[in-house]
């Protein structure tokens, strides 16, 4: 796919932070390693000279990034890369997104995403969705795994765009956190919009977007609980910063939670564990589920009771 250049310009406003954990931290689709390739690469300067990463900022310095932009109407690539597929018929598909997987290309992912994967299984999903799409009609942060909606055709799309916009498709997540709620389920309804503070992070304000989670717990360890959680709203990190709001956020989760894990778990431990639709041309309800992950089903047979 072809790259455009967007310049961003920044006053900075912290003094002895290194440069690039600065940036990192203002940027929400950057993180600290595509900054200190655009460092590297000559297109990050401070007062109009060159600066390392390294670079101690005192407050007060201008900043100027030039990132690279994606083209959505480029055609994405396919790529032979493998799915597991839970569910298909001739209009709709439900894949099973690995953690560490990027949905849709973007600075620092213009390949090896489940868009290419998703173009190189159905080609002819090409022919009818927008390039950069590929018929996949919702999204899963890059360190989420689980199930991930395709349409085939598009009349499928069509339908699967209306079911999501009018809230009639269910998402159920599993989810492990720090400490032990105060009560065996619940609602958050508490609007999210972007920290000002800190751009990675989406956070609750009076502003903000609505935003309604329930959760309700599955079982509780001597200091974790795992939750069961279906967001009825579609906001940026909901359920991250919705956990992390009511004071139990998401373990292996450092945007949200502590800095220092008590875990050596390389990804978060959230999964989209099941998804039920209405089929787009029958309307007949479907339910496809997915398997916790190895790695996450492991941690829970080693935490103590």
């Amino acid at each position: 796919m072809s790259e455009s250049l967007e310049i961003r310009e920044i006053v900075a406003s912290d003094a002895g932070e290194r440069l690039d954990k600065y940036l990192a931290a203002q940027f929400a689709d950057l993180s600290r390693a595509q900054i200190q390739a655009l460092i590297r690469a000559g297109r990050v300067t401070v007062n109009g000279a060159a600066a390392r990463a390294s670079l101690r900022l005192e407050g007060g310095e201008r900043i100027r990034v030039q990132v690279p932009v994606v083209d959505e109407s480029a055609k994405p690539e396919p790529e032979a890369i493998p799915l597991v597929v839970l569910y298909e018929d001739e209009h709709v598909a439900v894949v099973d997104k690995p953690a560490g997987m990027v949905v849709h290309p973007a600075f620092g992912h213009v390949s090896g995403t489940l868009v290419n994967a998703v173009l190189s299984r159905w080609p002819q999903i090409a022919d009818f969705a927008e390039p950069g799409r590929a018929g996949i009609v919702h999204r899963l942060d890059k360190e989420t795994s689980g199930v991930i909606l395709i349409a085939k055709t598009p009349p499928a799309l069509e339908s699967l765009r209306a079911q999501f916009k009018a809230r009639t498709i269910s998402k159920r997540y599993l989810a492990l956190v720090e400490g032990l709620p105060q009560t065996p389920d619940g609602v958050i309804d508490a609007p999210i919009g972007r920290d000002a503070k800190r751009r990675k992070r989406m956070a609750v304000m009076r502003d903000g977007r609505e935003a309604i989670t329930e959760f309700r717990v599955v079982e509780l360890f001597a200091s974790f609980s795992l939750l069961e959680v279906w967001p009825k709203t579609g906001r940026t990190h909901q359920i991250r910063a919705h956990l992390a709001f009511m004071g139990h956020p998401v373990v292996g989760d450092t945007v949200y939670g502590r800095r220092r894990q008590p875990f050596t778990l390389k990804r978060h431990f959230l999964h989209a564990a099941s998804i039920t639709f209405a089929h787009p041309i029958s309307g007949e309800p479907i339910t496809v589920e997915s398997p916790l992950p190895a790695a996450l089903q492991n941690l829970l047979d080693k935490l103590p009771r």
